[in-house]
């Protein structure tokens, strides 16, 4: 079984290993690497958890995917993100030690594709499984969701605590 430090590959539609899933140099795909066209590789915000703050995550990926002439993966980024920071405040924040925990989305874009990060301070590795019958409940649907819209997807954890769960894009127009 591979170890934190040494994540496996996940294909699109396989669950997430026990010690996660990432690709590319071992990290969150895309980061830090320059942009097509000079435009800026990466934007961050952190989200407050609240109502407030899902809708400001909502208005920044719309506009920081406007900014990069990327409107037609806005609803697609959109519901991405509200499915991870959902996630994130559900299971990650209340087990996060005292004080203000701390939710970070990160938009990233290279030749890749779109990679879109919610960083939290749970430790935990989500929960997936389109096997269970979540596609008829009210909750629990959120990574299935992600799973059917993104390229690939997966998680890295943040040593010393925390993880990022990461999707990645497709940046071609919609046929």
């Amino acid at each position: 079984m591979p170890s934190p430090a040494h994540p496996t590959l996940r294909s699109p539609g396989e669950p997430v290993s026990e010690a996660g899933a990432t690709r590319r140099s071992g990290g969150v795909p895309h980061a830090g690497r320059p942009a097509l066209g000079g435009r800026p590789a990466a934007e961050v915000l952190r989200v407050a958890c609240s109502g407030a703050g899902f809708a400001r995550a909502r208005v920044f990926t719309r506009d920081t995917l406007r900014g990069w002439s990327l409107d037609h993966r806005g609803d697609d980024a959109v519901l991405v993100i509200t499915e991870l920071i959902s996630n994130a405040v559900t299971h990650a924040v209340p087990s996060a030690v005292a004080g203000v925990p701390e939710i970070r989305l990160g938009l990233a874009l290279d030749s890749g594709g779109l990679t879109l990060t919610v960083s939290d301070p749970g430790d935990g590795m989500p929960a997936f499984d389109p096997s269970d019958g979540s596609a008829l409940r009210e909750h629990g649907r959120g990574l299935c969701i992600v799973d059917a819209l993104a390229e690939e997807w997966g998680w890295t954890p943040r040593p010393p605590a925390g993880k990022t769960v990461w999707a990645t894009l497709s940046t071609r127009p919609l046929t």
